[in-house]
């Protein structure tokens, strides 16, 4: 009996559309990351484009925009109030990722070697699961200098009220410990998730050739991290730059300007002080290239794409 030859355009994977799509690994991948490509696209690229035209005009929300070239850079350039913000921002940065980033490594280590419950996992991550408005209002009520627990428990012990919030020198920091307690559990995950790709065999033969735990942890551990730390320190970092919903709640930029972080500059040029959206989205583009600047750097510096992992095998 011969054999029924079916049509060229109905064999699988020869030919139509469907078996070209398939065929083309290339043309496939773009398929799957056109609908992120499209969101990214509509609500980040173009909006930012549009950020740094806005930035070379004046305009009021009510006028049309004029043109003014570098006039609103200008401003902000010799603006004191920029550069404090500036400072201020940079402060609480040099506050909330070290400590951050030491004490997510440590419960992640912990987590690994002595604890390995789902529900301890769980627990960890609820802060961060929490809103920051939330958690900034929590905050306000339990540093309260009258009738805050925190410092209920300072006088039990011995130690006078301490304004938090409201004093100049500890407002930063009090936000920084705000934000480190929301967050160190989260990254505390995402380290532990990294510590589940390191070989157990590499501890065990650190092991027989007489490492105790911190020559493991400094030799193996430390350096086995470095792309998940990488991740975590630029993504803390960009954070970081653009707080802005618990200094809303709890300082409100104050006292004295104490916690004015760059966000809440650009947020006065265009809600408190004048509306111009001009000298806002300028501040905007600079705080861009700071962060896109420190991004290389630590990307760079820290060797985001290289792996330490082929040097143990």
């Amino acid at each position: 009996m011969a054999a029924i030859k079916l049509p060229a355009s109905s064999q699988p994977g020869q030919s139509g559309l469907i078996g070209r799509l398939a065929n083309n690994q290339v043309l496939l991948g773009y398929l799957f990351i056109l609908p992120s490509m499209i969101g990214f696209i509509v609500f980040f690229a173009l909006p930012a484009i549009r950020s740094v035209i806005i930035s070379f005009h004046e305009w009021n929300l009510l006028t049309d925009a004029e043109f003014v070239g570098l006039a609103n850079y200008q401003d902000i350039f010799s603006d004191d109030r920029f550069w404090r913000s500036l400072q201020i921002t940079v402060t609480y940065v040099m506050w909330n990722i070290p400590v951050q980033t030491v004490l997510a490594v440590v419960i992640a280590v912990f987590l690994e070697r002595i604890s390995n419950s789902s529900l301890l996992r769980g627990i960890m991550i609820l802060p961060w699961l929490m809103p920051n408005v939330i958690v900034a209002m929590l905050f306000v009520w339990l540093l309260d200098p009258t009738l805050g627990l925190v410092n209920i428990f300072l006088q039990n012990i011995g130690i006078g009220k301490q304004a938090f919030f409201g004093d100049p020198n500890q407002a930063i920091a009090s936000v920084a410990g705000v934000n480190i307690w929301r967050h160190m559990g989260y990254n505390a995950i995402l380290i532990y998730a990294g510590l589940k790709t390191i070989p157990r065999s590499l501890y065990e033969a650190a092991t027989v050739d007489g490492a105790n735990l911190w020559e493991q942890f400094w030799g193996i551990t430390l350096p086995l991290l470095r792309p998940v730390l990488v991740f975590v320190l630029v993504t803390s970092v960009i954070g970081s730059f653009q707080i802005f919903d618990t200094i809303a709640v709890a300082t409100e930029g104050g006292p004295a300007g104490a916690t004015r972080t760059i966000i809440v500059y650009i947020y006065e040029q265009v809600f408190e002080r004048r509306i111009n959206m001009g000298v806002a989205t300028a501040a905007s583009v600079v705080l861009f290239a700071i962060l896109i600047t420190v991004t290389i750097i630590q990307t760079r510096y820290l060797r985001a794409g290289q792996s330490d992992l082929a040097d143990y095998q």
